[in-house]
């Protein structure tokens, strides 16, 4: 591409910044603030013909010291926060098509797009030149030098303009700004929390309990698809793996547009709130709300039930709700709850009960994953076992992992891998070299 905007200074550039229509908060964060503070140092300098050495060396300093912490080169940020920027082009380009849109935005986009790519190609190796010139220091300053990772259709052309229809591509597959950015989150003081590093379970790993686990993935495969999906209660036994298979989902669906947003008990009065942020976002989310279970007088279950129901407010087709329990009856009920023929406290006593004990009911689909038997425990281990490349002779894998069990917590597919780990590690210190 012909080079539009040849940078002739620190100024030229800052100015070209300064400059952008859409594209502004690719600056907005730490590392693009202190690159544009650098810049400004630099050019406040030029324009009084002398120079604040100090000055320039501390930006240049925490410019290179955020680089560092990142640990991604100055190019493969850029390409980053480009393809997260949360601005009207890509917000419109999630649900729309390149022809339908604007064509002022397309042009505001090109024109943001020759001006980043302007800044792409303009090596560290002139900046610090700029700097060195600027602070007249004779130590040579050392450049954040990392390769770049970068494998997308941006560092591979020589011309950003010509991939706008990649670029709605990517907008309308991986999503913007904070679900652009993470796929796993946490509803944590009224606000969505992203989470860096999500449990990375996979469904392979998980086996013994096959007809809920299919049941669950079609559930998962209609919300994906767009057709009806229905809230899921999964209740069993503890250590059955049923908050696994949960997590597991996002591993295998990330890539379609799945996100995961944990619930605790204690936030789900936010419910409502969550489901009008989440309404007009194309991504599809799954509220996961783990070992739920209410008191007798728990009010918190009616935000649930208002949700699980629906009310005057139409339902976000693009959100359901995954709960795991031990519980069957998910209010806890005594037996000073059952009405008497003389109980002179509530006339429709009885009617309370039910609504206690059909709450979950409400939702659309209740998964049962029963205590595991001996069969379905060792193979669990065997499965495990075979992964991780464990070759002991079966009858003695059969016979620790039973006297494991026994030893422990009895059999589920929690207790399967707590022995399996501990198994691994014994022989990896026992036989260190295979």
């Amino acid at each position: 591409m012909e080079n539009l905007f040849a940078i002739t200074s620190s100024r030229t550039l800052y100015h070209r910044v300064s400059a952008l229509l859409l594209y502004q908060s690719v600056f907005d964060n730490a590392i693009g603030k202190s690159f544009t503070h650098l810049l400004n140092t630099l050019h406040h300098k030029d324009n009084e013909q002398s120079y604040n050495s100090t000055a320039c060396l501390q930006a240049y300093g925490e410019f290179f010291r955020l680089l560092a912490n990142s640990q991604q080169s100055w190019q493969d940020f850029l390409i980053q926060q480009i393809l997260n920027s949360e601005n009207p082009f890509s917000k419109q380009a999630q649900y729309r098509s390149l022809q339908d849109l604007p064509p002022s935005l397309i042009q505001a986009v090109k024109h943001d797009l020759m001006i980043l790519q302007n800044i792409y190609d303009c090596s560290l190796t002139q900046i610090i030149q700029w700097v060195e010139i600027a602070s007249q220091t004779l130590a040579n300053v050392v450049a954040w030098e990392i390769p770049n990772q970068g494998d997308n259709f941006l560092a591979a052309s020589s011309d950003w303009t010509n991939h706008l229809e990649d670029l709605v591509d990517y907008y309308q597959h991986h999503g913007i700004g904070l679900f652009g950015s993470y796929q796993a989150f946490i509803w944590q003081q009224g606000q969505l929390q992203g989470v860096s590093n999500p449990d990375r379970l996979t469904l392979s790993t998980l086996v013994g309990y096959e007809e809920p686990k299919a049941k669950l993935i079609q559930n998962t495969e209609c919300l994906l698809q767009g057709y009806p999906a229905l809230n899921v209660l999964l209740y069993g036994s503890r250590g059955s793996g049923k908050s696994s298979l949960v997590k597991a989902l996002l591993t295998e669906y990330r890539d379609r547009g799945l996100r995961l947003i944990e619930v605790s008990k204690s936030e789900l009065h936010n419910l409502p709130q969550i489901l009008e942020l989440l309404r007009p976002v194309p991504q599809k989310f799954i509220l996961f709300v783990d070992d739920l279970s209410f008191e007798e007088d728990d009010d918190t279950f009616k935000s649930l039930k208002v949700i699980l129901e629906g009310s005057i407010t139409a339902r976000a087709q693009n959100v359901v709700v995954y709960a795991t329990s031990n519980r069957r009856h998910l209010v806890r009920e005594f037996f000073s709850d059952r009405p008497r023929p003389l109980d002179g406290d509530e006339v429709q006593a009885w009617d309370t009960l039910q609504e206690k004990l059909s709450f979950g009911d409400r939702f659309g689909l209740t998964l049962t994953f029963e205590p595991a038997n001996q069969g379905t425990y060792l193979t669990i281990v065997h499965h495990l076992a075979q992964q991780i490349g464990i070759t002991l002779e079966k009858e003695d894998l059969d016979f620790r992992a039973k006297q494991w069990a026994t030893r422990h917590n009895g059999r589920s597919g929690r207790t399967a891998r707590q022995f399996i780990d501990y198994l691994q590690g014994e022989l990896a210190l026992r036989h260190p070299n295979l």
